[in-house]
């Protein structure tokens, strides 16, 4: 029931297709609280190839590989309708997928597989497992899609508490966890102060007392916090990537592993891509990055072509 998300030579933008919304209907049984995908207007673009191509070409492509990494902006309802669209047509080619979120902690997975596999209510799932806001809108219909299948869901990601932690504390907080907590973290950590590194400091640097470290006086104070903030940035990247291998691992052979997480985390390969390409050296990976734009016939690559395999330009809501 998925439709192609672009017609013609040149990958003009056309609206999201109406039959996705129907999918999403399916795909949660039509309960009263289901709420359809939001419409969606995107362009591709293939950084290898430097041209605008349709989204059937980018399915072509990701179909074929291991690890198809998806950098969403979380804010925007375009860039969830195309990571849902974009795992329904991957799930027509690939009949085993592992579908691994950033927006889930690994914590919470026993919730998780209980309610893929029926056994306790929608309900009772969320009261326990956290879920983002605006769940309902923007991933609910990844995991329903793959309750359909019979799809798993990774819960990815380490567990809040322990990132808040890292952050006050540094990776040597690890150290003092108690034997149920270190179930929830990475087997091993690696925070190099390579390029990753040194974009998270960019970031951090920008970002006023409301948006990030608080603001200091004392350069090496502030240092030494930006590195707190990045080794816990490292913990969630390293859970991740781990989760990723070893779910890959442990699957039939031909499981496609399609991961979904903000873009900072995956654009330029670095970030959760470079942790579990270090646990799996041998599989082949490709990586989509979102970027909204006011307007999709200007939407310049120039500036995000190094960030990814192929630029999802979504339509940045007013």
């Amino acid at each position: 029931m998925i439709t192609r998300l672009f017609s013609g030579r040149h990958g003009a933008p056309v609206a999201l297709m109406a039959s996705l919304v129907l999918f999403t209907a399916c795909a949660s049984g039509g309960s009263a609280n289901a709420r359809p995908v939001p419409q969606a207007a995107v362009r591709v673009y293939d950084t290898k190839a430097a041209k605008f191509v349709p989204f059937a070409q980018l399915i072509d492509v990701a179909a074929q590989r291991d690890f198809v990494f998806f950098g969403e902006q979380h804010d925007d309802p375009a860039t969830h309708a195309a990571e849902h669209a974009v795992l329904a047509a991957i799930g027509a080619k690939r009949p085993q997928v592992i579908v691994s979120l950033e927006m889930f902690e690994r914590d919470v997975q026993p919730l998780l597989d209980q309610y893929l596999a029926g056994t306790i209510s929608e309900a009772n799932f969320l009261a326990g497992a956290r879920p983002w806001e605006r769940y309902t809108t923007d991933y609910r219909p990844m995991v329903e899609l793959a309750r359909v299948h019979g799809w798993t869901v990774v819960a990815s990601n380490i567990p809040r508490p322990l990132a808040n932690a890292v952050s006050r504390r540094g990776l040597t907080v690890f150290d003092t966890l108690n034997a149920r907590d270190k179930r929830y973290i990475a087997r091993e950590h690696e925070c190099p102060r390579d390029r990753y590194f040194e974009l998270f400091s960019a970031v951090m640097n920008g970002h006023s007392a409301g948006g990030g470290p608080p603001t200091v006086a004392d350069a090496a104070q502030q240092q030494a916090m930006t590195v707190r903030f990045y080794e816990a940035q490292c913990s969630k990247d390293e859970a991740m990537g781990e989760a990723i291998a070893d779910a890959w691992r442990a699957a039939p052979k031909g499981t496609l592993v399609y991961h979904v997480d903000g873009a900072f985390h995956s654009d330029y390969g670095l970030g959760t891509v470079a942790r579990a390409k270090r646990r799996a050296p041998n599989a082949s990976v490709v990586i989509i990055t979102a970027v909204p734009v006011a307007d999709l016939a200007k939407a310049d690559p120039a500036e995000h072509k190094d960030k990814a395999d192929y630029v999802m330009f979504t339509r940045a809501p007013k």
